[in-house]
């Protein structure tokens, strides 16, 4: 076994690990990260930004959201049901995350809201090509790893910590096996764990949070994304908090048709298995909300209808709700819809054209005398502009008469997990007595409990600004720690 000597050892090398190998470089700590894949910058790879308040570029751009304020939003977002301490921790990092962010060499874009009447607080990051849209925070995770190795951080790629060491009641280190086989004894004053969730763990999310991967949820699996360090931490004894999935709602594998995908994700007609309406369809720009409703309903799974004339009032006038930045692209025109619509019914995706509504209630198994009855009561709300049921805005109601008909399965879907690990403020890990255990940090999603049930879509960039945060305080506390510690 190869023994080595450092200050702080960092499990996974995401968002929040190298935002945590850089801060405990800067405090003079000796760092490395040990790394399972083959790459840094885990899932934050496929992001856009991070959320930020009082940033000097919000100031720029005259958006006036405080501190205060995002504090307030978002403790009544999650009905005070989380640890105001580490939210308002996180919150308060913020703006001197982005200048830090910068003084790396990271160039933001813009600052963007998710919805009409959200909060601009998203900020996100200028990609190589010089634009923005997913995947464009992968330059900013290049440049914090490049500077992480400026400062002296050895970052060790196929090499996943096995487990923590512990020794008179004080973390001692880890130990690691590289691609070889071979292991290594990091002996550290600090761990930091920062592994990326358990997205890829069909058994851990059916246990922990009832869905069932792959018939009632369509999540994003990022491979290796398995748990590991919510294992080791509760080998020690440290305290579990709720776990959840980031979640949305969509048709299941529907890539890469996605002018259908966001022509479906309209405020129109949607019914559960039994033929009946389920709620005030404009919710669905709050892709949180639509996760949850869909996920309450039976079989977990609801459906949306249009017609004709509906698919071509999008075609002359173009979507009520564009999906825009948070696509990485912007939809003009549904010119491709029915081509795409051909290919993917050709490769059996949950879309489907009908002559006739009974064809889609028989197509899907809805209730069809439900449905019939659902659908005539909503063409007279169409017909009188007033939604007596959900009081939908009238420029949503569009009957359902003219054949074609075009119908589409919705299931539960979502960006992947939050929580496990029980943190406070300072990111040190707690146990059951709400202790810490010294020595122990924990950051990222590992460690995402500001949520409670439902993600802040109100204030987004909120889960990739929480990893670059608090991996940052992490880094920093842990190198406190590890100065003093004997």
């Amino acid at each position: 076994m190869k023994a080595i000597d450092i200050d702080v050892a960092i499990v996974g090398g995401g968002t929040s690990g190298l935002s945590a190998a850089v801060a405990a470089a800067q405090a003079g700590a000796k760092v490395v990260v040990f790394e399972k894949s083959s790459t840094t910058g885990g899932t934050g790879n496929m992001a856009m930004g991070p959320f930020a308040v009082e940033s000097w570029i919000q100031r720029l751009r005259k958006i006036s959201i405080t501190r205060e304020e995002a504090f307030n939003i978002h403790m009544s977002f999650t009905h005070a049901r989380v640890d105001a301490r580490l939210v308002k921790a996180f919150i308060d990092k913020s703006a001197s995350t982005i200048s830090w962010l910068e003084n790396m060499g990271v160039e933001f874009s813009d600052v963007h809201a998710h919805n009409p009447g959200f909060y601009f607080t998203w900020h996100t990051v200028k990609s190589g090509a010089g634009g923005t849209g997913p995947g464009a925070a992968a330059v900013m995770l290049k440049i914090m790893a490049e500077t992480a190795m400026d400062l002296g951080v050895k970052i060790l790629l196929n090499t996943p910590a096995k487990s923590i060491v512990r020794e008179h009641g004080k973390i001692a280190g880890l130990i690691a096996e590289d691609k070889s086989g071979q292991e290594i004894k990091a002996n550290a004053k600090a761990v930091i764990v920062n592994t990326g969730g358990f997205g890829d763990n069909p058994e851990w999310i059916k246990k922990y949070t009832g869905y069932d991967w792959g018939r009632d949820l369509f999540s994003i699996r990022i491979p290796g994304l398995v748990g590991d360090g919510l294992r080791m931490a509760w080998d020690l004894g440290a305290a579990p908090t709720d776990m959840t999935i980031h979640l949305t709602s969509g048709i299941a594998n529907i890539a890469p048709f996605y002018t259908v995908f966001f022509t479906f994700l309209q405020p129109n007609l949607m019914v559960d298995i039994r033929g009946e309406r389920i709620i005030n369809e404009e919710f669905m720009q709050t892709t949180p909300f639509f996760g949850n409703i869909v996920t309450r309903q039976k079989n977990r799974c609801a459906f949306y209808i249009f017609d004709e004339d509906t698919k071509k009032y999008y075609q002359e006038k173009g979507l009520d709700f564009p999906p825009g930045v948070m696509a990485g692209y912007s939809i003009k025109t549904i010119d491709d819809f029915d081509s795409e619509m051909k290919q993917a019914i050709d490769q059996g995706k949950d879309v489907y054209i009908a002559d006739s509504i009974e064809d889609i209630a028989a197509k899907f198994g809805i209730n069809k005398p439900t449905l019939l009855q659902t659908i005539n009561e909503y063409n007279k709300a169409c017909e009188s502009g007033r939604d007596e049921l959900f009081h939908k805005n009238p420029r949503f109601l569009r009957p359902i008469k003219k054949a074609k008909f075009y119908a589409a399965r919705l299931f539960p879907d979502g960006f992947g997990t939050l929580g496990g690990i029980k943190i406070n403020y300072k990111t040190e890990v707690l146990n059951n007595d709400l202790e810490a255990i010294p020595g122990l940090y924990a950051a990222g999603v590992d460690a995402n409990s500001i949520n409670s049930d439902t993600y802040a879509f109100v204030l987004p960039g909120s889960t990739f600004g929480f990893a670059v945060n608090s991996g940052r305080i992490a880094g920093e506390e842990a190198a406190k720690y590890a100065a003093v510690a004997k």
